[in-house]
């Protein structure tokens, strides 16, 4: 019986290898994250007489090397949440911080949870490829906002309140939305009063045919309007075009982006069987499907909807001691965020549909109606659509 403990870091680790009653079987050694270093462990784990199990924390993205190279292997390997090797410390009350003892205290965590560790299983390309996908797809989202704002923060004053004149959405081809390519080529309200009404419905409607967009008479008369009752605060200057052309280009940019990594994660779902039951379910679109998906994963991994339900960190755990028993509690948001987000998302859009005969929706107005806050009916509703999500497509997934 050995376990191994691994203390990961970027680019290399450190090694602690030991035995039941606290026997140190290997004082702790460093192993670098390149093949001629990881065949070595290897082979050190292998030569172990009796059962291995490795044993390393979930440290973002930094454990995955190792850990799939040693499961692909055929050695053990188990992947600890971090809280739960925080919350652990052995028989010490004393907290020493070093590579060397956190490689320890793993591997005592591991002879302590023997038969609790659960086996590493690496997800397949396709998923793997799909949830790197979704979160630099919602890392650039937030990028996405910051540039916007920004964007309406200097064309306010220029142009202010141009963005309003415009109500075409976001273009499916390459995220373009018009007003942001409008002040592209009228920055300031100075560039449409400042000709002739006649003039301007030309450029208009030239500039129109070239970026294809619809072009409306009536539009350009109402932006024409509304440009001779604005007052700016920024002069009408090369300087100050040339400024709001980089903001739009940049915010254009990371519009094109997004555009690109939707249609490969919609792709890259499309290849899993789920893909068709996810799109069926109400709440659900062409944008959040891949994120579902993508979040969760094989479903299959969870032994219950209740470790589906943890895993989101939506479940809420008890609270009793002595006389106080607490019923009224909150979720534990020990789990991905990341999911929350989404679920939350696909229950905004059922609440604002609001369909009658949808079951998360009857369970979300059930709710509501016995005077929960907002936030509590909405995350019970995202409980309930998990729950649903589990269940069907888990019963996709195994016939």
């Amino acid at each position: 019986m050995n376990a191994v403990g691994i203390d990961v870091s970027k680019g290399k680790s450190t090694v602690a290898i030991m035995q039941p009653f606290g026997v140190v079987a290997a004082s702790p050694f460093e192993v670098s994250h390149n093949g001629q270093e990881l065949k070595e462990l290897v082979e050190r784990v292998k030569l172990l007489p009796g059962e291995t199990k490795v044993v390393m924390e979930y440290t973002g993205n930094y454990y995955e090397p190792i850990a799939q190279y040693l499961h692909n292997e055929g050695i053990f390997v188990s992947v600890v949440n971090a809280m739960l090797l925080h919350n652990y410390s052995g028989n010490s009350i004393r907290k020493a911080k070093t590579d060397k003892k956190d490689a320890i205290r793993i591997a005592q965590y591991a002879l302590d949870r023997w038969l609790d560790l659960r086996e590493y299983i690496p997800d397949d390309e396709i998923r793997r490829s799909l949830k790197l996908l979704n979160r630099q797809y919602t890392t650039l989202c937030k990028v996405k906002t910051m540039l916007n704002n920004n964007f309406i923060s200097l064309v306010d004053q220029s142009f202010p309140g141009v963005n309003k004149l415009f109500t075409s959405p976001q273009r499916s081809s390459d995220g373009h939305i018009k007003w942001v390519d409008f002040v592209i080529k009228f920055p300031h309200c100075d560039c449409v009063r400042g000709i002739p009404r006649s003039a301007f419905k030309d450029k208009y409607y030239r500039w129109c045919n070239k970026n294809g967009y619809y072009y409306s008479d009536k539009k350009a008369d109402t932006i024409y309007d509304y440009s001779k009752t604005l007052i700016a605060t920024l002069t009408n200057s090369d300087y100050i075009a040339s400024l709001i052309g980089q903001s739009a280009t940049q915010l254009n940019c990371a519009c094109e982006t997004l555009s690109e990594l939707q249609k490969q994660m919609t792709a890259l779902s499309q290849q899993l069987p789920e893909y068709d039951v996810v799109m069926e379910m109400f709440g659900v679109g062409k944008v959040l499907a891949p994120q579902l998906i993508a979040e969760i994963g094989d479903p299959r991994r969870f032994h219950s909807r209740k470790a589906i339900t943890a895993f989101a960190g939506l479940d809420a755990p008890p609270y009793q001691s002595g006389n106080i028993d607490v019923k009224s509690r909150s979720i534990s948001k020990r789990g991905s965020p990341h999911l929350r987000k989404t679920l939350f998302q696909v229950v905004d859009v059922i609440l604002k549909n609001s369909p009658a005969d949808e079951p998360v929706y009857s369970f979300l107005d059930k709710k509501r109606a016995e005077g929960k806050p907002y936030k509590v009916y909405m995350m019970a509703a995202a409980n309930k659509f998990l729950r649903i999500y589990y269940a069907k497509v888990n019963e996709a997934l195994n016939t």
